[in-house]
């Protein structure tokens, strides 16, 4: 536990960092396999990918917010 920080905080944290980091394994399977598929073009592969990226971006958000609620009060 980080000095200072709940055992909850330090869970919610941990669960956090680890959401972003599935996202990004998740979003980099989907872009190896679409590349797999077809290596030309395709609009539906296209957005699929950019799906995915937004997936990546939003938990990475949520992890920031997550972040923010738990040490802004800690140094206000």
């Amino acid at each position: 536990m980080i000095k200072g920080i709940a055992a909850i905080e330090s869970i919610l944290l941990t669960f956090s960092i680890g959401f972003v980091w599935a996202a990004e394994l998740f979003n980099t399977a989907i872009e190896k396999l679409a590349d797999k598929v077809s290596m030309e073009f395709n609009e539906q592969i296209k957005i699929v990918k950019d799906l995915s990226a937004a997936a990546v971006l939003v938990a990475s958000i949520v992890a920031l917010v997550t972040g923010l609620l738990i040490f802004i009060p800690k140094f206000l």
